[in-house]
């Protein structure tokens, strides 16, 4: 394989057996944890706010739609693929349930398993012929089926549309729910750029920069900022301490 990650593109350790790095990997596990909460939102903003129109007020002339457009679009049924659009009519896209459980298929008929006699022995290898998500087959089980293959998954050649599919997912559930993933401020200033611009992300491995590319792995972060602060907190108090006056 090649020593370089297929949806960052940064370098991976030589001769290693993934397609994609530890961060990319955190990043979808961090995605398919966040997904069942957004599934639970959307869920209640289904249906539209309803009420009689009053003159002079917010109310409708007309009866509303039965349901919100935007979260059918993501909870409705569909297919794992996106149908031809030659008219350019089409909006939304693939259903949360129909992508992860497309993906699930995906990965299911790829995953080698064993075949057993009656007595347990091995009878060669084979792939799976289903996958059966043991929590149920919504968005909650099919996310925790994805992460406990996630392992498997980051060494094939197609993580990279996993990766872009789940995370479009996520940003079109977001558009909906408002729902943000959390960052942190950190202390320490970031060591290339000198800007107090460094932040933890709820969804990322490392610490990044937002005002310059540097990334910065937790450990490297502490060791920085053990370095560093010290220094800056021994200059501020040179500034904010009076100088002593001279004896007249």
């Amino acid at each position: 394989m090649d020593d370089v990650c297929l949806t960052c593109y940064t370098r991976m350790p030589d001769h290693s057996q993934r397609s994609a790095c530890t961060g990319c990997e955190y990043r979808l596990r961090s995605w398919l944890r966040d997904l069942p909460h957004h599934y639970v939102i959307l869920q209640t903003l289904l249906h539209p706010d309803t009420g009689p129109a009053r003159r002079g007020g917010g109310g409708r002339a007309h009866a509303p739609l039965p349901v919100r457009v935007a979260a059918l679009d993501l909870l409705g049924p569909g297919q794992p693929v996106l149908l031809d659009d030659p008219h350019g009519d089409q909006t939304g896209g693939i259903p949360m349930t129909a992508l992860l459980m497309g993906w699930a298929r995906y990965l299911a008929q790829e995953f080698p398993a064993v075949n057993r006699d009656e007595h347990g022995r091995p009878r060669g290898v084979t792939t799976c012929t289903a996958a059966q998500p043991w929590h149920g087959a919504d968005v909650p089980g099919l996310c925790q089926w994805l992460t406990a293959y996630l392992p498997y998954a980051v060494t094939r050649p197609w993580i990279d549309d996993l990766y872009d599919q789940v995370q479009d997912l996520l940003e079109r559930a977001e558009g909906i729910t408002d729902l943000k993933p959390r960052a942190r401020a950190m202390d320490a200033p970031c060591p290339q750029c000198q800007m107090f611009a460094l932040a933890e992300y709820q969804e990322e491995l490392n610490i990044l920069c937002t005002e310059c590319p540097a990334v910065l792995t937790p450990d490297e972060y502490l060791a920085h900022r053990d370095r560093v602060m010290p220094q800056l907190a021994a200059l501020a108090l040179r500034i904010i301490t009076p100088a002593p006056q001279a004896a007249a």
